[in-house]
């Protein structure tokens, strides 16, 4: 069984001390509270003793204001309970919130290689499961575990100014636990990352049979796709079992020795109070600071497994930040017009593939209008990616230029881009927030006027105009529909060059002449179709045809 971790311990603490720096404030309050409730604890203790022994006659005091000690005391771990309730429900979905948010926009801002390496189902998990689970460590269990260590001391030497052989006796085991802890975490380390790999690959089951239900019920694959998830959902049942049954083993160990601790501290204070060397509030005391003892011990036992859970959701976390940033900085835009050249420039995805495109060189000058043409699998797409500095060339250059700047292609240069990509691109929610997705400031008139310009008018004759809703991926319209919102929205951008992948595939012939005679009418940009359609040839000045490479 192979037990080597993509990264060492120091490296996943420092993670998450980052994290926590984010996460400071609830922390505090946690760990306020906990010793808040530490101190009313071992108050009720003192309290429930005092009120025994006056009761007993065995030390004076008034019996009616011991029990009124303890109702105050009770009513104090009252208030502190629910101030942690509320502190955990509400700024810990704060917490979670923020973190999600900083780990998708890490996602968003880092370099894409054409091919993603985890699934988006995983991807999701791992944003709602492991960052819940990092986020409840870092608020919640760190400023528990101070309270349960002060608890574990403050009951520790309560009970050795009592009876300090005792005292000794209740933690002799601990020197075991520590002993035999670093094996229990290795293993449960193992098996609780299988555990989260296994899940993920449930969800991404689940999300990609959902994604394409369509195309299953018409395949008649439903019977393939339910025994599909069976098998990845018995996989992870297996995992959970092997990880249950060494766990179940682990605390039966453990608790056995607590219990046996309790019995020789019960032993032991029957013995003294027979012999009169304790008083029944002090044997109550007694079992009461063995019982605070042990509490915090078994919680301190607790978790070790919570360290290992936030050990594999960190280190699943830090694998989505893997991939480096791209380019950061202010967006860049030139003087329209400008065009774009191509130099010598090759790519491959990876070795294993070959080569996608071999030394192709090619001038989309400024104002010009080209059409790119080929077989599937040329490298079309490619060729756009590169364009919007999504992918960089292996080789060669690939530039961006007007009559006064020549630049390399970068992220901070995608500003000067008007992209359409193939397919359905819409998102759920209205058709007005699909429009904003491209200019958050466009008007009621310009949204209106770029629907004209893309043969979308259709939108304003909706009960609903541009607040009708669209389910997933444009749910409720046409392709052709979805497709002509779809340049709408891509026209709201104020760049100079415009892409167009496929963009007028579903459209009838008479729609697309519409719709190209209206882009190109003002000859004020440059504009580059991916296309198989001869109906956009014509309108073109230039063809670049690629060919695939074997």
């Amino acid at each position: 069984m192979k037990k080597d971790f993509k990264y060492k311990i120091r490296e996943i603490l420092t993670w998450l001390w980052r994290a926590w720096q984010g996460n400071r404030l609830q922390a505090v309050i946690n760990a306020t509270l906990g010793l808040l409730e530490v101190v009313v604890s071992l108050s009720q203790i003192w309290a429930v003793k005092h009120a025994i022994d006056v009761a007993a006659h065995s030390v004076e005091g008034d019996l009616y204001w011991a029990v009124a000690t303890m109702g105050m005391l009770i009513l104090a771990d009252f208030a502190i309970h629910i101030s942690s309730i509320w502190v955990r429900n509400i700024l810990g979905i704060k917490a979670q919130n923020r973190m999600q948010q900083k780990m998708l926009d890490r996602i968003l801002r880092s370099q894409w290689h054409g091919k993603e390496k985890l699934h988006s189902g995983d991807v999701i998990n791992r944003l709602e499961k492991d960052v819940n689970n990092v986020v409840n460590f870092l608020t919640e269990t760190i400023p528990s575990t101070i309270s349960t260590l002060t608890m574990f001391l403050g009951a520790f030497f309560y009970l050795f100014s009592m009876d300090r052989w005792l005292s000794v006796i209740i933690i002799a085991m601990l020197p075991l636990f520590i002993l035999v802890s670093r094996y229990y975490v290795r293993k449960m380390r193992y098996l609780t990352r299988q555990v989260r790999d296994s899940d993920s690959k449930v969800q991404s089951v689940l999300q990609e049979t959902i994604q394409n239900r369509m195309l299953i019920k018409t395949m008649e694959s439903d019977a393939a796709m339910v025994d599909k998830l069976e098998t990845t959902q018995s996989e992870l049942r297996q995992k959970v079992v092997k990880r249950t049954a060494f766990s179940v083993m682990s605390n039966l160990i453990l608790n056995f020795g607590f219990a046996l601790g309790y019995l020789v501290a019960f032993l032991w204070s029957a013995l003294r109070m027979s012999a009169g060397t304790l008083t029944f509030g002090g044997m109550t005391a007694f079992l009461q600071l063995v019982n605070r003892i042990q509490g915090p011990a078994r919680s301190l036992a607790k978790l070790v497994p919570q360290f290992v859970s936030v050990f594999t959701a960190a280190e699943r976390l830090m694998e989505l930040e893997e991939d480096p940033l791209e380019e950061q900085g202010t967006p860049i835009e030139l003087k329209a017009p400008a065009g774009v050249r191509l130099e010598d420039i090759s790519f491959a995805y990876d070795e294993k593939n070959g080569t996608v495109i071999d030394h192709l060189s090619f001038d989309f000058y400024p104002g010009s209008c080209t059409a790119i043409m080929g077989e599937t699998g040329a490298g079309k797409t490619t060729l756009i990616r590169i364009i919007l500095a999504l992918l960089s060339p292996t080789e060669g250059k690939a530039i961006i230029y007007n009559n006064k700047v020549t630049r390399a292609l970068s992220p901070r240069l995608r500003c000067n881009f008007i992209y359409v990509p193939q397919g359905n691109t819409l998102l759920s929610g209205t058709i007005r927030d699909n429009l904003w997705l491209a200019n958050i400031t466009a008007t009621e008139d310009e949204m209106r006027e770029a629907l004209h310009q893309a043969c979308a008018d259709f939108v304003l004759d909706l009960p609903e105009g541009l607040d009708t809703v669209c389910s997933e991926s444009g749910g409720g319209l046409s392709e052709g529909q979805a497709q002509r919102i779809a340049i709408a929205r891509a026209l709201l951008r104020s760049g100079s060059i415009m892409l167009f992948d496929e963009a007028t595939s579903a459209l009838d012939p008479e729609t697309e002449r519409q719709l190209l005679q209206n882009i190109l009418s003002r000859h004020d940009k440059t504009i580059i179709f991916i296309t198989h359609r001869p109906a956009v040839v014509d309108y073109c000045d230039q063809v670049l045809q690629v060919k695939k490479h074997y």
